[in-house]
């Protein structure tokens, strides 16, 4: 039985792909898990829909992520921590930190999208990579001053 897969199944193959598998598994496993439909012509000329659409939705949710992507380019942040003797910061300043001081200038990006390696634990200026986009990339400048 010929199958179009509309997952990507580690032991038969990419999405898209139209396998031959015994009918018993086609009816008994991959249709009911939703990792395969019949190959007809019916079906193929919906998964070709589907398909277009579901790259239409990411060429357009990658140029947004471009779009702010200059805009963030151009973000500089400051954050006032609290210091104690030779300027050593009580606590860090973590995503969530970052995240809320960017909230303020008007720009709602997820904590989960700040990459940080660790939290900033001194003062001074660091470059800090925001993911918008599994190909797009912006930089914003954090100042950690104290208070």
């Amino acid at each position: 039985m010929k199958v179009i897969l509309k997952k990507d199944f580690e032991s038969l193959g990419d999405s898209g792909t139209i396998v031959e598998v015994k009918s018993g598994y086609a009816r008994n496993f991959l249709f009911p898990q939703g990792i395969g439909v019949i190959a007809n012509k019916k079906n193929m000329r919906i998964f070709q829909e589907e398909e277009k659409r579901k790259e239409y939705q990411e060429n357009r949710e990658k140029r947004q992520a471009e779009e702010l992507a200059k805009k963030l380019d151009n973000v500089s942040l400051t954050a006032t921590v609290k210091v104690g003797e030779e300027d050593k910061v009580f606590g860090s300043v973590t995503s969530q930190d970052i995240a809320t001081l960017l909230k303020e200038k008007g720009y709602e990006i997820d904590k989960r999208k700040i990459e940080l390696e660790d939290p900033i634990k001194a003062l001074g200026v660091y470059s800090v990579v925001i993911k918008l986009h599994s190909e797009v990339e912006a930089k914003i400048r954090l100042w950690v001053v104290k208070e």
